[in-house]
């Protein structure tokens, strides 16, 4: 139970263990204050995929219990704490809840008030509700994927930040405090529906607004913020390490001409697109001349430059660490609570697993405090 005063604090919510966008968006929750308890199955939700539960970020700060909800009397126990709670987080496939009999329409007459947050790839409804997927399948629909990469060369995998975690996770979490807060007014709960592809939609929202201005046809790494231009892109340097370079407005891009000694005037023309390939080119040759550190201790503050830095390098970096944006639970590191509060910060209550128990503790302990 977590014992910190964070904004959300108070707040009860049932999470079905699982992986990916309903962990993240209940470690949000907790995150800022939350009471999550996690419910898992037999053996592990994360078990088919190999993964350490008691080193998952993603399951920090709730206690947890096991339930076999194809046993009627697990289920009955989940139901019971449904009763004290005011959300419910499941990211199974769609109708699988209600063939448990845990579904949204169980979950509410029982508990009007509860806001039961749903979170899959396609969505609750339409025609590939039902078909199987991955991150990188929703964020291909959605038209993200097609923007990521190089022409000619095939569409570059940013991992699964897109889909997963900002499309489906935050959006959940998002939705889930929208609805819980809509709740202190009305005395009603509801389902919040949060799909990847909606969300990957809903992300797009800039790029559609270059795209219906005419500044962009959609044509990977030719748009001057992805990588078409010489003057926002990342350049390797002489170890290996790699430098950004955001430099698009004039002071900025002068500041990086100047910290990078490219005087000759061909660099003049900044938006002549013409010349983005070759100007790349000449940029990539200086790069490669001194290391990335050499590199970052020439360019001024106003040059837009930063360095490219791996998960090794990110907590030993002066700006993170005087933020604390990474923090260690032994030797696990991990991303701090997000976003800052000034009057309830947020905490990470406990490392992943730490509190394990059963349901009938959790539930004497919510029906104790009403």
């Amino acid at each position: 139970m977590n014992s910190y005063q964070g904004p959300l604090k108070g707040l009860r919510i049932v999470e079905l263990a699982g992986i990916g966008p309903g962990p993240y968006c209940g470690m949000l929750l907790s995150d800022l204050g939350a009471e999550v308890v996690q419910v898992d199955r037999p053996g592990g939700a994360a078990a088919a995929y190999g993964l350490d539960p008691s080193r998952d970020i993603l399951n920090r700060g709730r206690r947890s219990i096991v339930l076999d909800l194809r046993n009627p009397e697990s289920r009955d126990e989940l139901l019971a704490l449904v009763d004290h709670a005011d959300g419910f987080i499941e990211a199974n496939r769609p109708g699988v809840a209600e063939r448990l009999g845990i579904g949204p329409e169980a979950c509410l007459a029982r508990n009007p008030r509860l806001v039961y947050g749903r979170v899959t790839g396609w969505g609750q409804t339409g025609p590939l509700a039902d078909r199987v997927g991955h991150d990188i399948n929703y964020i291909a629909l959605a038209g993200a994927l097609a923007l990521c990469g190089r022409p000619g060369e095939p569409p570059v995998i940013p991992q699964n930040l897109i889909g997963d975690m900002a499309g489906g996770g935050l959006l959940l979490a998002f939705g889930m405090v929208s609805a819980l807060l809509e709740a202190t007014r009305s005395g009603k709960g509801q389902i919040v529906d949060a799909a990847m592809i909606d969300g990957v939609a809903s992300l797009l929202a800039a790029m559609l607004t270059m795209r219906a201005q005419g500044r962009f046809d959609g044509e990977p790494g030719t748009h001057f913020g992805d990588g078409g231009a010489h003057f926002y892109q990342t350049y390797r340097a002489a170890d290996g390490k790699y430098l950004s370079v955001g430099a698009i407005e004039p002071a900025f891009y002068a500041a990086f001409r100047d910290g990078a000694g490219l005087t000759d005037s061909e660099f003049d023309a900044q938006f002549d697109e013409s010349r983005w390939p070759d100007l790349k080119q000449k940029v990539a040759r200086r790069i490669a001349e001194k290391t990335r550190d050499e590199w970052m201790e020439r360019f001024s503050p106003d040059a837009c430059v930063a360095p490219v830095l791996t998960l090794a390098e990110v907590e030993h970096h002066p700006h993170n660490a005087a933020r604390a944006n990474f923090l260690r639970d032994g030797d696990v590191l991990q991303p701090a609570p997000v976003p800052r509060f000034s009057r309830t910060p947020g905490a990470i209550a406990s490392r992943p697993n730490e509190h394990r128990t059963d349901a009938a503790t959790v539930l004497r302990d919510w029906a104790a405090r009403g």
